[in-house]
């Protein structure tokens, strides 16, 4: 497995590395109607993770569908013991909020796009951040990004078309370490997640 590349949340399979399966209604169609209502767990049949689900205050849907989409993923993450990754976008207060009104097997902010601050307050959770492409776009980002414990710590690709191995790459120059560090660092982080217990 330390052979392998980890990419924690990806659109774009590729079949190359360890590519997490998750399974979830994103939040830009929480307005649907019943969507909240229509999960259920054999949805989630085969999936290691839920999502990715969370709230987007950015967007123009409405935020109580997105609160009721976004509790239902956790009561069924919380049902069945699945780790969960999250969208947050401009709803950092709000999402913390929420996910701390529920014991979840772990919780992974994909995508990370906060301060430092704010990253220090969801590792102190004991949660999990990933980062990709957008990550060098702003200067709090790289900071948070340099601030992150590697206990911590994950790589994505997103729906970006980047190749897992260009995204480790920028992580390890921005850490200013090098990419087989981060791989075992990334190894032992998806292992304390994903072992036995979880499959």
């Amino acid at each position: 497995m330390t052979d392998d590349y980890i990419d924690i949340h990806t659109h774009r399979f590729t079949g190359r590395g360890i590519e997490l399966r998750a399974a979830g209604v994103h939040p830009w169609r929480a307005a649907e109607i019943g969507v909240a209502e229509s999960l259920s767990p054999a949805m989630f049949e085969g999936a290691r993770a839920v999502g990715e689900t969370g709230l987007d205050y950015a967007c123009d849907v409405d935020r109580e569908a997105q609160e009721r989409l976004f509790r239902r993923h956790l009561e069924i993450a919380e049902q069945r013991r699945l780790p969960v990754v999250i969208h947050c976008v401009r709803a950092f207060e709000p999402t913390m909020k929420i996910l701390a009104e529920y014991r979840l097997a772990a919780v992974i902010f994909h995508g990370f796009i906060g301060s430092a601050q704010m990253a220090e307050r969801a590792v102190a959770e004991g949660y999990y951040l990933s980062f990709g492409v957008m990550t060098p776009r702003s200067p709090k980002t790289v900071a948070a990004l340099r601030s992150t414990p590697d206990d911590r710590l994950f790589a994505e690709t997103d729906d970006s078309g980047a190749d897992i191995e260009r995204v480790y790459a920028m992580i390890a120059e921005i850490r200013g370490t090098d990419t087989e560090s981060l791989k075992r660092v990334i190894t032992e982080n998806y292992k304390r997640i994903f072992d036995d217990e979880n499959q």
